[in-house]
């Protein structure tokens, strides 16, 4: 009989969190250890990254990383043992029309949300490969299916994720490896920081969701840890929705039935 509440454990695994200081990528770290795997937190930022790792226990550990520069996440990669789950979660948006973008800003969004985490999945998905085991979680968004001014780089580079992720899990299968993509959908974090402090933004994203309202980024964390257990030893290649039904409903508008 299968001992289902087991699956969900993860006692005597690593977790590698990039982006553990902040955000979702902070409650996945704390979700991690809580079923008792052994958590590297990995963040630019190394006091919060320290915080995020002390609030866990004695089996997490700080790491510094700055996810941009790809020197550093060479060495780290090499300098850790293959783990068991990797969590990609870094991303930053400039919000500006396709038409009013800069060479440089693009850059900046694309370097740091597709190619740094193409190099930490190609960095440590190597590893985890020659181990022959493991799960990679990365971070798209409902910006990958539907999009409104202002967002198109950062979508477009969403919409990438998801790609990512699925080329990963068919590479990777034969060596034990699944790869998938979470795609949230408004959850409150420091990225949309800029969005809760205008009201009339904020209140127009709390409504659009059948739930009708903002996610924590604890509710993040929980398909993130469904999707490192082996209670999804079968799922591999998808991207997760977790959006309280962004994606499911039309428009703001009840109309008379």
């Amino acid at each position: 009989m299968t001992d289902y509440p087991a699956l969900f454990r993860l006692d005597g695994r690593s977790a590698v969190v990039i982006g553990a200081g902040s955000g979702i990528g902070a409650e996945s770290a704390r979700a991690l250890g809580s079923v008792g795997a052994t958590v590297f937190c990995l963040d630019r930022d190394d006091a919060a990254a320290t915080a995020v790792a002390a609030s866990i226990g004695d089996h997490a550990t700080a790491m510094h990383l700055d996810l941009a520069d790809a020197g550093s996440l060479s060495a780290v990669a090499q300098q850790l043992d293959p783990p068991d789950v990797l969590v990609i979660t870094p991303a930053i948006n400039v919000r500006k029309r396709i038409t009013d973008y800069t060479d440089d800003e693009l850059d900046r969004v694309v370097d740091l949300n597709l190619k740094a985490t193409f190099r930490a999945s190609r960095a440590f998905g190597s590893r985890m490969a020659e181990a022959g085991r493991g799960s990679i979680i990365l971070m798209s968004s409902i910006r990958s299916q539907t999009v409104e001014p202002g967002q198109g780089v950062y979508a477009a580079t969403k919409a990438a994720i998801a790609s990512l992720a699925r080329s990963l899990a068919c590479e990777l299968a034969p060596f034990g490896v699944r790869a998938n993509a979470v795609a949230p959908g408004v959850v409150e974090t420091p990225l949309t920081a800029q969005i809760k402090a205008n009201e009339e933004w904020y209140a127009a994203y709390g409504a659009k969701p059948a739930l009708g309202r903002w996610a924590q980024a604890s509710e993040i964390a929980g398909p993130i840890l469904f999707l490192a257990s082996d209670a999804a030893s079968y799922v591999t290649g998808i991207t997760l929705f977790v959006d309280g039904g962004w994606m499911a409903v039309d428009g703001r508008y009840n109309p008379p039935t």
